[in-house]
């Protein structure tokens, strides 16, 4: 298979979709590999490190797209991409439809298949190669969360982990998965004060076991979340639902009950942001203001530490990607129910349910759709 892996567009995105190891592994089974030049520059790796694990490197994404049956992209496609997908041509990448009608339609008129990195599954129930930027994001959120609330950037000039006579800030982690975890983990050993919420009593007794005395827990009815967000210094959010947009929790009106100058950083704004007030932004201008409260909301936030997340995100897609440039999407697709549940858009057809419903589209379940694919 003639695989391709573009250079990413998308604002302060150093990410790369493909390392030279994933090429070494590609090109000694037989497959052939084009890396557009310095695409993987953001992340450390030269164009000669690619020639090296046996890539071609292609001068311009035009050709990369015109000549690859495969795209291996990190973000979603921009506008200008998706105009260069082809009938037939397989798309792998994170794409969040959910909150995005232009791209969706955009796919289903390039007559691609479309495989989200986001809803592939794993016998557990989790999100595999999801779950690796889940915890880039995570452990980055109270990082930049302190930065945020930094005086100079608008915040309450509040120190995350207080000083000995000053009290620490206190932190409010909204959701209790992997990004939940993981934002909690890191603000509590900053020596914030910590409360993780969360829906299922048995996440909170697992986080209990797991961090009994690091962070506190609660579960999250709306008095809770009222109650505790109005206290809060910083706000992490960090709730999920698979392929569909995320709820919004916090509204315009309930930001004059919080702490003036108070941060909040949305982890959720891939999936439309867990906050009304929420809109992307990128890691040029990461911060805006609204009824006092700062918004942390970038839509790509373990670009910034792109290296780490380029490795283990590469990590995690790998062998999906061995599967399907070994043996096609249909028949790769067809012995794992998981990646199968990672298809969501083919020929036209949208068929990823959760999408559909967030879209009003009709979808075709990809089980139906197997059947039916020549």
């Amino acid at each position: 298979m003639k695989i391709g892996c573009p250079k990413e567009i998308k604002p302060q995105e150093f990410r790369v979709g493909l390392t030279p190891t994933a090429v070494f592994e590609l090109t000694r089974n037989e497959h052939s590999v084009l890396i557009e030049t310095n695409a993987g520059g953001g992340a450390g790796f030269s164009d000669q490190d690619y020639r090296n694990s046996g890539a071609d490197i292609a001068e311009t994404s035009e050709d990369v797209f015109a000549t690859s049956d495969m795209i291996i992209k990190v973000k979603e496609p921009q506008a200008i991409e998706r105009k260069m997908l082809r009938e037939g041509q397989l798309l792998f990448t994170y794409l969040h439809l959910a909150p995005d009608p232009d791209q969706t339609q955009d796919l289903m008129d390039s007559g691609c298949t479309a495989i989200a990195y986001e809803t592939v599954t794993d016998d557990n129930g989790g999100l595999p190669l999801l779950a690796p930027m889940s915890e880039v994001a995570g452990r980055l959120s109270p990082q930049v969360g302190a930065w945020t609330l930094q005086k100079a950037n608008g915040g309450r000039g509040v120190l995350l982990g207080g000083v000995p006579g000053v009290e620490a800030s206190k932190v409010l982690v909204i959701g209790g998965g992997i990004v939940g975890t993981n934002a909690a983990r890191v603000a509590a050993g900053m020596g914030a004060n910590v409360t993780v919420i969360d829906r299922s009593l048995t996440r909170l007794r697992y986080l209990d076991d797991l961090f009994s005395g690091t962070f506190k827990n609660a579960f999250a009815s709306a008095a809770v979340l009222a109650e505790l967000a109005a206290s809060a210094d910083l706000i992490i959010g960090a709730v999920l639902v698979p392929g569909a947009a995320a709820p919004k929790l916090i509204s315009k009106s309930h930001l004059t009950t919080l702490k003036s100058g108070a941060a909040i950083v949305d982890v959720a704004i891939d999936q439309g942001g867990c906050f009304e007030t929420s809109r992307a932004t990128t890691h040029e201008d990461p911060i805006y203001e609204v009824e006092g409260i700062m918004h942390y909301c970038v839509a790509n936030m373990p670009g910034a530490v792109s290296r780490t997340s380029t490795i283990a995100l590469g990590n995690a897609t790998l062998p999906f990607v061995m599967a399907l440039a070994n043996k096609g999407w249909k028949q790769a697709c067809s012995d794992d129910i998981h990646l199968l549940n990672g298809l969501n858009v083919h020929a036209g057809d949208l068929t990823y349910q959760a999408v559909g419903e967030a879209l009003g589209i009709p979808t075709i379940a990809p089980g139906l759709l197997l059947r039916t694919v020549a």
